[in-house]
C-alpha cells in the first residue's frame, strides 16, 4: 500500500472523526457556563488604560 493511499484512507475515516470531535469539544468549551467572565475580560483588554 502506498503512503498516499494509506494516509488518504486514514483521513477519510479516523481523521474526519477526530476533526469533528475536536470541533464539538471546542464549541462546548466555549459555551460552558463559566466562560462568560473570561471572555468578557479578554474583550475588555483593548479598552483598558494602562
Amino acid at each position: 500500500m502506498e503512503t498516499y493511499t494509506a494516509m488518504r484512507h486514514f483521513a477519510d475515516s479516523w481523521g474526519l472523526l477526530a476533526m469533528a470531535l475536536f470541533f464539538v469539544c471546542t464549541v462546548l468549551f466555549t459555551l460552558r457556563p463559566g466562560a462568560r467572565k473570561g471572555a468578557q475580560e479578554a474583550a475588555d483588554i483593548p479598552l483598558k488604560d494602562d
